[in-house]
């Protein structure tokens, strides 16, 4: 293939990332406040984060977490990490086998999206 030819994939390939307002996840499967918490705490799994962090950085409103995040505690999905002032910080709890099995779900969904995409671009 040309040098031509490869720039213009290239091209391709930005504009779709540009153009797409949805991560791969929630495109293949669906965009919910639940489903964009866990895939901003599975992104940035090594840190910790207060709630409010959480809403603003997943893109939902902080009243709309607060509707499911003590069910998000109880099944031990996060875990408190720490106080900083008077905000609780929490981080995913990848100790959780349920988690464990989300992370691995998310990620193969993630590399089989990004298969998928890529393939005719090969």
């Amino acid at each position: 293939m040309s040098l031509k030819g490869h720039f213009r994939k290239l091209y391709k390939l930005k504009n779709f990332m540009y153009n797409m307002k949805e991560s791969l996840f929630l495109r293949a499967y669906g965009d919910n406040p639940k489903l964009r918490v866990m895939e901003f705490l599975i992104t940035f799994q090594d840190y910790d984060y207060s709630m409010k962090e959480i809403a603003k950085n997943a893109e939902i409103g902080y009243t709309t977490l607060k509707e499911f995040w003590q069910e998000f505690v109880k099944r031990r999905i996060v875990k408190k990490t720490r106080i900083v002032g008077k905000a609780k910080m929490f981080k995913l709890n990848l100790d959780n086998k349920e988690v464990q099995l989300f992370v691995k779900l998310y990620w193969t969904v993630i590399e089989q999206q990004t298969n998928r995409i890529l393939k005719p671009l090969a």
